[in-house]
């Protein structure tokens, strides 16, 4: 079975978002990006995707804009998601082992299309370790703001 990916972008990453997906066409991928370079608002395509996942647990999200930073952000506001903004390999593997992390958050004006490829590559096959973190990640749910 193939692991099912929804990707969305906003005007800043539409070619990352193209080359990830030609990169691993084993994935099921659902693109609910922009496919264009026309201004777009991020926060309205980091809820499709987050909308998606509270749908399909089981899959995983790619969120795509200039930073990541604001792609993050919004996704981290749905309780359901453990959004990760990641710059390296070793990030992207802390994040799915240790937070299960279950959205990848990339700058596309930051990292270079090989290393955006490294990391969703870890991402996606780095199993979420439980034991002692998976206490932690419960708390994450119940935090509460002061």
């Amino acid at each position: 079975m193939s692991k099912k990916v929804y990707i969305a972008n906003d005007h800043a990453a539409v070619e990352l978002k193209q080359f990830l997906i030609e990169m691993f066409p084993q994935f099921e991928w659902i693109n609910l990006g922009t496919d264009n370079f026309d201004s777009v608002d991020y926060p309205e395509f980091a809820k499709k995707v987050c909308l998606k996942l509270k749908e399909d647990p089981l899959a995983t999200g790619v969120l795509i804009c200039g930073s990541g930073q604001g792609m993050s952000m919004t996704a981290n506001k749905f309780k359901h998601i453990r959004a990760a903004l990641c710059w390296n390999e070793e990030v992207a593997q802390l994040a799915r082992k240790h937070n299960d992390a279950n959205v990848l958050c990339l700058g596309a004006r930051l990292l270079s299309p090989d290393l955006a490829k490294d990391i969703l590559e870890v991402f996606i096959n780095t199993e979420f370790a439980g034991g002692r973190h998976q206490r932690r990640v419960e708390k994450i749910n119940i935090v509460e703001p002061s």
